[in-house]
């Protein structure tokens, strides 16, 4: 039976304005797999960027339990979810967050440089190596991101999400800054990092996007849909 990675229950998150409550979700329910391909997608508005921060570690519940493989996060401290942030999980945004002075291997290689994998230079290398082969950019590895197209930059991303080899793959609206050509292509390499068991939690507002997924979840106003 697949290993279960996340394993969130009755999670809610409010925010107080003028003593009005505002809920951006609530009482959602959702356990991902090892090997899973989800997506969650819905309107503008709907709470899926705040259940994909929440699942990233990048915010926090207002109520509700989050267990990763097991581990109640919610009781982390600040420092320990960023270190476990930078193990256990890879994450990816709309924006490629590329540093420009870097090559792509050199971009790849960050998380590796703040982690606490004891890996050789040579390690470091066919490591970086097999994560650019794995997004078809093994031959752009010495170059720099303002010579590569966008949807060259956010497999880049990519790269650089998995060099850490995370327990899934979290996606926020990957293709929100790509043409027609260059999503379509970010998709088709998502369904093949799948394929090659890489679990994977995609959020888009896109519902041919969503669609790609195995398991498909929709939200609105804060509520789980599907």
């Amino acid at each position: 039976m697949p290993q279960e990675i996340i394993s969130i229950n009755k999670v809610s998150r409010t925010f107080e304005t003028s003593d009005v409550i505002t809920y951006a979700l609530k009482d959602v329910d959702l356990t991902i797999c090892e090997g899973e391909y989800v997506s969650i997608s819905g309107q503008s508005g709907s709470g899926k960027s705040t259940l994909l921060s929440i699942l990233g570690m990048l915010d926090a519940p207002s109520s509700g339990s989050y267990l990763f493989e097991g581990k109640d996060v919610t009781t982390l401290s600040v420092d320990e979810k960023a270190e476990f942030r930078g193990s256990r999980l890879g994450i990816v945004f709309q924006s490629f967050h590329l540093i420009d002075e870097l090559t792509v291997a050199q971009n790849v290689a960050l998380p590796l440089k703040y982690s606490n994998a004891q890996l050789s230079s040579a390690e470091e290398e066919a490591r970086i190596d097999q994560k650019l082969a794995a997004v078809g950019l093994t031959h752009r590895k010495n170059h720099y991101p303002n010579q590569l197209s966008g949807g060259q930059q956010q497999r880049v991303a990519i790269a650089r999400a998995l060099v850490c080899d995370p327990a899934i793959l979290l996606l926020d609206e990957p293709t929100g800054n790509l043409d027609s050509a260059n999503s379509e292509n970010v998709m088709v390499l998502l369904s093949q990092l799948n394929d090659a068991g890489t679990t994977i939690c995609l959020v888009t507002h896109e519902p041919n996007y969503a669609s790609s997924a195995k398991r498909q979840i929709v939200l609105s106003d804060g509520l789980v849909q599907s």
